[in-house]
């Protein structure tokens, strides 16, 4: 069975993934992470590359299916 690419994220992009999924915005996730926007856009780039995910919304169905957030 193949690993769950979640698992290779950082605790800091498993945090802006879950920002991510609830829908906060980048200005949001920077003040909470207390990093620049730029910075959690970077994060979300990342993310959604290593995750195979082409979208916010896809972001989000992946974090309700693996029980990052909550549905």
């Amino acid at each position: 069975r193949p690993q769950d690419p979640a698992m290779d994220l950082t605790a800091r992009q498993r945090e802006a993934l879950q920002l991510f999924a609830e829908g906060r915005s980048a200005k949001e996730v920077a003040a909470i992470l207390h990093i620049s926007p730029r910075t959690a856009e970077f994060h979300k780039a990342s993310i959604m590359k290593m995750l195979g995910l082409h979208s916010t919304a896809e972001l989000a169905q992946y974090a309700v299916r693996h029980g990052i957030i909550a549905s």
